[in-house]
């Protein structure tokens, strides 16, 4: 039982952090693109952003080698084995340093080509070499120094790497956004301060590992020879470099083909949507993201009986959780985007609908993948490009019958298929082992409870607050009120139904009691 609590513990202090710097860097976001926007202009905002992204899709040059490090490190973490951490960490040094080089090549290239990507820029090409060099340089030492941090990921102590990181970018934004304000030359100055942060960034790091595991000496140099002790981390790099192209290809086509089939008005209005459906999706994983390394202990204790519970009562929450936020999302987010920008940017209800699925499918689907992380399942590497190919086709396909709505329709298609069908069963065989109809009976049983809990609190809503609609700000008031409701109907429902809602919220309760 104290392991269990330590675990809640920690991952509990996880999401604090990261929900706290999750709020602050919302707000200052917001802040710092209008400064950007008021003293630099749209085109110096749109060439960061660009850079930004042309370094993102560098960045692909990974190929999922973190994801397979934090995988082989929980048995040895759970096991306090330090030998053989050091030696995983080596060999991902070992890689991160040929990823780097293969990184610094490939910018290289890129950035011959930056007058004729950057020709109708309005602004001295110099600025462009500049930012980039710089976020380029940021990236690199990321390979070549902070790879180490993720020990600290895989040990559950993510909070100590989120304070560090994101406390020294919440200064060095903060910095920026003076410095544009009131220095002539504003943007030199944002550079400047984008470069030393990194490496601020880096000397704390170093401390803060060198303070807590000052045995952890990793020797890239060494990761060639030792690569071939560590095979499984090879095996698992290629198998999650598949699933990142997969998913890179899915995202990507989505957007190509909302293009070519929908009107430039209609994709803005789509992407008014949409910005406020990724903000919540950044809230959730705010909340759960915390728990992946938790995951990843308990499977390295293998308990089988126990983690199934635990599955089922990390489940539970996250259903309700993603339940209130997708209830809230399909109610309010029509009267905010009229509120924010008007009435004519607003989508059909059907529209709304099959977003507001899309998202609860795509929240839901990251408890099945933290499972499947931590047992290391990456070798359905086909059922990533099928989903792509599924979602490519038949969006494609819809689209030319049905515009947008056909093209959402195409993709909740590939994620009904791959991601609620297929992804639960591949777990429940090669993880858990056991029969998959456990999973799809407890997700039927909590989604009947959810529309039950809306026919509710829709016809309580409408009986208890009646009022003309015309007065907007009293219609997000009404709905707001409604979202609530549906909260507390479906908390009840779920704690009266199932065992383990109640699990959950009991170990919730006794990791309160005893702070």
């Amino acid at each position: 039982m104290s392991e269990e609590l330590s675990r809640t513990a920690k991952s509990v202090k996880n999401a604090q952090v990261a929900l706290i710097f999750y709020f602050i860097n919302l707000v200052l976001q917001f802040f710092s693109r209008k400064v950007f926007l008021d003293y630099l202009g749209a085109e110096v905002l749109g060439l960061n952003t660009t850079a930004q992204n042309l370094l993102g899709f560098l960045n692909l040059a990974e190929l999922g080698i973190g994801s397979a490090i934090s995988y082989s490190l929980y048995k040895p973490l759970f096991d306090k084995d330090s030998r053989v951490i050091n030696e995983i960490v080596s060999v991902q040094g070992w890689l991160y340093r040929r990823v780097a080089v293969v990184v610094i090549v490939a910018a290289s290239v890129l950035m011959c080509f930056f007058p004729l990507i950057f020709e109708k820029a309005k602004v001295p090409l110099w600025y462009t070499y500049a930012s980039f060099s710089v976020l380029l340089f940021s990236a690199l030492l990321g390979y070549v120094f902070n790879y180490r941090q993720i020990v600290l990921t895989a040990d559950q102590k993510e909070y100590k790497v989120t304070l560090n990181i994101q406390g020294i970018k919440v200064v060095k934004v903060l910095l920026q956004i003076l410095a544009i304000t009131y220095l002539a030359n504003g943007y030199i100055y944002w550079l400047v301060l984008e470069f030393l942060m990194s490496i601020v960034t880096t000397v704390i790091i170093e401390y803060v590992l060198r303070k807590e595991y000052p045995w952890l000496c990793p020797q890239p140099r060494l990761g060639g020879l030792l690569r071939k002790k560590h095979t499984e981390i090879i095996k698992k790099t290629k198998q999650i470099f598949f699933h990142r192209i997969g998913g890179f290809a899915f995202t990507q086509s989505s957007s190509i083909i909302i293009y070519a089939y929908a009107s430039l008005s209609l994709v803005a209005i789509y992407g008014n949507y949409m910005l406020v459906a990724t903000g919540l999706q950044m809230l959730v994983n705010a909340i759960f993201n915390s728990i992946n390394a938790g995951i990843g202990n308990l499977v390295a204790e293998n308990n089988k009986e126990h983690i199934i519970s635990v599955f089922n009562e990390l489940f539970s929450l996250r259903f309700y959780i993603v339940a209130v936020v997708c209830y809230g999302y399909y109610m309010l987010v029509g009267p905010f985007i009229s509120l924010w920008i008007g009435g004519e940017y607003m989508l059909d209800c059907v529209t709304l609908l099959l977003i507001t699925a899309i998202l609860f499918i795509d929240l839901i689907r990251s408890i099945i993948g933290s499972f499947c992380d931590a047992y290391g399942l990456f070798q359905d590497v086909w059922a990533t490009l099928v989903e792509a190919c599924i979602n490519i086709i038949c969006s494609a396909w819809f689209g030319a019958i049905w515009g947008l709505p056909g093209i959402l329709s195409g993709v909740l298609l590939s994620l009904l298929l791959m991601i609620f069908l297929w992804k639960p069963y591949f777990l429940f065989k090669y993880g858990f082992k056991r029969s998959v109809f456990s999973y799809w009976k407890l997700y039927l049983k909590y989604f009947l409870a959810g529309v039950f809990a809306a026919f509710i609190c829709n016809n309580l809503s409408t009986n208890l607050f009646k009022f003309s609609c015309d007065d907007s700000l009293l219609l997000v008031l009404h709905l707001a009120i409604s979202v609530f409701l549906f909260g507390i109907i479906l908390f009840v429902i779920l704690y009266g139904i199932s065992r383990a809602m109640r699990q959950s919220i009991h170990r919730l309760i006794l990791y309160v009691n005893s702070k």
